[in-house]
């Protein structure tokens, strides 16, 4: 028993850490919100538990941005209360607001929850000017708090998180390459090819969680002189490689799969279509165990390229008596084995080149500076009310 449970709490030593740092922050801001704010210590820990986030980057920037939005809405808040008093059309209106404020500002999904919950603390029963004032200087511990206790909340740097995830689902995908390779080699059945492009699907999931650790890991190293910007900037276009990569390895099984479903591929064929996914298999695995060796890397990528021209000319030769559809089908592989094998070197143009969303725009925190708004709506009431002058004057 105490074994199977020493084994359950290892296993998610990383989640178990971090509930057991939020636990810590929580019971920390309230001590100190005690300490420094009368009565303070219950909005303290309630901030500090919805502010702390898994690395320190992310809960400075979405902590500073929260402290925005709270500031803006209780200071609306309080008026709303002032005219009102609390009650229904208080509280409607301060949510309202709240979470205009929060999309307005760009301040991400969770901060659209958590300002306006932050701002009804605030503005809560029993308000006055002295209870406002402490309330908000609790929320601002709190939120100092939840940052300093973000830095320890994981063992490791968004880097090395965004390393851990290009690691793993490089060693499935070739893994996933290997089994087809097999697969090919040994005359496969379409539910086979099923189960394969099932499982090249599920690796494109973890796409969004690849890019958004890799966004992490360059902006952490923006914001902390500690931080390798060179080796982030390495790390988030390994991110993007690897997200082509992945692409490329779910047509290769869908390609297959079709091929399953229009009776199989010739057998002049299997040989060289095995050969050429071993070899894009063995690339990646280079690419994950020698990222150190570029020589070696680059053996591994060259030998996947010779491999699909040797595929290529098989296919050319093979072209008079075979069906043409298995001919396209083939060729179209080679191409997935070359844009591979260009991703793993990082020489291709569709990499560095086009540019890659970094995020998508709903998700960005402080997207939009409140200090640039500010000042691009003061120009405009300037703008106008220089129009008005001119126009009565």
């Amino acid at each position: 028993m105490w074994k199977k449970l020493k084994k359950l709490f290892a296993d998610r030593r990383v989640w178990v850490r971090q509930i057991l740092v939020a636990g810590l922050a929580g019971a920390v801001a309230w001590q100190v919100g005690d300490l420094l704010v009368e009565d303070g210590g219950v909005v303290a820990a309630i901030v500090c538990t919805l502010s702390i986030r898994i690395s320190l980057h992310k809960s400075v920037r979405e902590g500073f941005g929260q402290i925005v939005g709270t500031a803006i809405g209780a200071t609306v808040a309080l008026i709303n209360v002032s005219i009102f008093d609390f009650g229904f059309i208080a509280v409607g209106l301060t949510v309202i607001f709240c979470a205009v404020v929060a999309r307005a500002l760009h301040l991400g999904e969770v901060a659209s929850v958590n300002v306006p919950v932050t701002a009804l603390i605030v503005i809560g029963p029993g308000i006055s000017g002295t209870t406002a004032a402490h309330r908000l200087g609790s929320t601002l511990i709190g939120a100092a708090i939840a940052i300093v206790f973000s830095y320890f909340s994981h063992a490791k740097t968004p880097v090395d998180r965004a390393i851990d995830q290009i690691t793993d689902v490089s060693a499935k995908a070739a893994e996933l390459l290997a089994k087809m390779s097999e697969g090919v080699a040994a005359g496969y059945t379409q539910k086979e090819a099923g189960n394969w492009l099932a499982k090249a699907r599920l690796l494109m999931e973890a796409v969004p969680a690849i890019r958004a650790q890799s966004v992490e890991a360059r902006g952490h190293a923006r914001w902390f002189p500690t931080a390798e910007k060179d080796v982030a900037e390495d790390v988030y276009v390994q991110g993007i490689a690897i997200e082509h990569t992945l692409v490329q390895v779910r047509t290769i099984a869908r390609t297959l799969f079709d091929s399953a479903v229009s009776g199989g591929i010739a057998d002049s064929t299997k040989k060289q279509i095995a050969v050429a996914l071993s070899a894009a298999s063995y690339a990646i695995s280079s690419k994950i165990d020698d990222e150190e060796d570029f020589e070696t890397t680059t053996t591994a990528t060259d030998d996947a390229r010779e491999a699909g021209a040797a595929l290529a000319e098989s296919l050319i030769e093979d072209a008079k008596d075979a069906d043409q559809e298995q001919i396209i089908r083939g060729l179209s592989m080679v191409a997935n084995i070359e844009r591979i094998a260009d991703s793993l070197d990082q020489n291709s143009p569709a990499l560095k080149d086009v540019i890659t969303p970094d995020e998508p725009a709903h998700a960005k925190v402080m997207a939009v500076s409140p200090i640039d708004q500010t000042l691009k709506l003061n120009k405009r009431i300037t703008k106008r009310f220089k129009k008005i002058l001119r126009k009565y004057f």
